[in-house]
Order: C-alpha cells, then sequence, then structure tokens
C-alpha cells in the first residue's frame, strides 16, 4: 500500500475538494495475484487513468482469502477502514474526509475467455467500451458516453435509460469472491451486497450495436458541460428527480457558483470557486423544497465522503 496526495479540486468532476492523502491499494495488499502464462499485471506507483488496461487471454483474478467488511465500498486494511472512491465521477469530498483509497494499476486489466470477458475494477469506461467495440461485442455500448471506472460504475449499475451494467454482467469479485450477478443484489444505481467490487466478469455475446450510439449522444446533450458530479439524485419511482427540482423552482438555483443547471435540473455543477460546503447546502434545500410540494424525499445520487 502506498500513500499519494489527490488535489480533488482538479480530480474530482464537480472541481470540489482540497489536497487530501489517499492509500494505492494493489493486488498485492490482499495476497491475491493475477493467474495467467503472461507477464504479471504492474503495481508501478500512481493512477493507472492515463495507461491502457494490460490484455491477456484466459487470466483470473484470484485472491487467498475473502475479505471481511460490513459497508459497500469500504475495506479493511491494517487495523483500518477506507472508501474506495474510484474516479470521483460522482463524488464531493469533504476538506475533512480520511482513509480514502483507490485501487491501482494491478486491477487496470482486460481477460479474454470463452464465454466471457473479466475486466479490472481500475479500467476506464472508455477503454472497456473500446474493447468491445473492436471485438464486436454487444452489451456495454453506452459506456461511450459515461465517465468513470468499471468498479464504480458496477457498483452503482451505471446505464442509460433502460440500458443498465448489469444487463451484461455475468459474476463480481467482491471481497476477493467472484458472486454471481443474481447475489451481487444490483438495482436501480446501486447495490446492497457489501464490500469493494474489485473485478468484473461480463458475458461475451457478439454483435456490437452501432445504432445504439447516436440515441446515447442524443442523451448526453441535454447534460451541461460545466464540471459536475453528474445526477445529483436518483430519480424516484414514477418520477424524475430533475423534473421535481425543477417544479420546486431550484432549476438554476446556486449558491456561491454551485447548483443546479439551468441545461438539466438534476446536474449539480460548479461554475468557479465552490466550496463543499456550498454544495452540501444546495443539496439539503433542494431535498427540503421538493419534500414540500411533493411529499418525496430524494435520494442522493452523488456519494459524499465527509
Amino acid at each position: 500500500m502506498q500513500d499519494i496526495y489527490i488535489d480533488f479540486s482538479k480530480y474530482s468532476s464537480i472541481k470540489i475538494g482540497s489536497n487530501i492523502k489517499v492509500a494505492v491499494l494493489q493486488t498485492s495488499d490482499f495476497n491475491a495475484k493475477l493467474d495467467c502464462n503472461t507477464h504479471t499485471a504492474r503495481e508501478d506507483v500512481g493512477l493507472s487513468f492515463n495507461k491502457k488496461p494490460l490484455f491477456y487471454n484466459n487470466a483470473k483474478l484470484n485472491f487467498d482469502n475473502k475479505i471481511e467488511t460490513k459497508k459497500t465500498s469500504y475495506i479493511n486494511i491494517d487495523s483500518k477502514c477506507f472508501r474506495i472512491i474510484g474516479r470521483a465521477n460522482n463524488l464531493l469530498v469533504s476538506p475533512n474526509a480520511n482513509n480514502l483509497a483507490i485501487l491501482g494499476n494491478s486491477f487496470n486489466y482486460i481477460s479474454s475467455h470463452k464465454d466471457y470477458i473479466e475486466i479490472g475494477a481500475s479500467v476506464s469506461s472508455l477503454q472497456a467500451f473500446l474493447f468491445f467495440k473492436k471485438n464486436d461485442l454487444m452489451g456495454l455500448e453506452f459506456l461511450q458516453s459515461l465517465p468513470g471506472n468499471i468498479g464504480a460504475l458496477c457498483n452503482m449499475n451505471a446505464g442509460m435509460k433502460q440500458y443498465e451494467i448489469s444487463q451484461i454482467l455475468m459474476s463480481l469479485n467482491i471481497n476477493g469472491e467472484w458472486v454471481d450477478i443474481n447475489h451481487a443484489k444490483l438495482h436501480y444505481r446501486g447495490r446492497d451486497s457489501n464490500g469493494v467490487i474489485f473485478a468484473a466478469r461480463f458475458y461475451k455475446l457478439k454483435g456490437f450495436r452501432h445504432e445504439l450510439l447516436d440515441t446515447f449522444k442524443q442523451m448526453r446533450k441535454t447534460h451541461p458541460h460545466n464540471p459536475s458530479c453528474g445526477s445529483c439524485f436518483k430519480n424516484p419511482p414514477g418520477s424524475y428527480a430533475g423534473k421535481l427540482i425543477e417544479e420546486a423552482g431550484l432549476k438554476g438555483f446556486f449558491i456561491n457558483n454551485v447548483g443546479f443547471s439551468d441545461k438539466h435540473a438534476n446536474f449539480l455543477v460548479n461554475l468557479g470557486k465552490a466550496e463543499f460546503s456550498d454544495a452540501l447546502e444546495v443539496i439539503s434545500i433542494a431535498k427540503q423544497e421538493v419534500y414540500k410540494i411533493s411529499n418525496i424525499s430524494l435520494e442522493c445520487e452523488v456519494q459524499i465522503c465527509k
């Protein structure tokens, strides 16, 4: 385990935060390894975000022991409980946050098998998309339009409209154990199983759906281009968070340059120099005002690290 410092005012997608120590966790920290007939996955220091994944045939991630933990996205190492944060695409991080961690370069791999594709949690959405496209595989076309890494995207069951990552998932490596998707307990924008996702296995289905790319591109046109944490709230059953925020008169509402975009009301955006406390206040006001007019309690999709 190695420590680095990340400036979340540059690293997070909403550009809010400060310089905070973050642990980089590798397979060796868990007595795990990628069983393969070729070279060992890299464990170099730092972030894997600008590195292409290593490619294998028939490599499998194996852990000597299952890891015990009682919370989703948290892991216990050396008597400390770390929160895995991924690429911080849907994250608000307090200046006082501690014990944050990311999975390092040894989890940045893609392996092809007869019936499935295994992808490490650190692989970016773009790299996974490009691999599926190049190899004429279906199921991850929407990842061209979604930022993040595979671990985080599976963790929140990411998707666009009726297309979700769980539809193509076969199993997840959670806490060192391969768990069938039916037992991983994924649901709309989340999961109920405890622990950390280290890798995912996707069904190997031929037929990349090129015709869907324009559909996803059109969906993205409604999204603002300002620094943003993406969708701030989950859509409640039978309604849309953006519609409820707009009906509450909060579309375009800002405090110190952070607020709900006038392009899409459910996008929390930062127009510059906003702080963590400002973002929390905006979120709190939205919950209160929406509840007043609709009796609906909005649930955050953005993850908040205090």
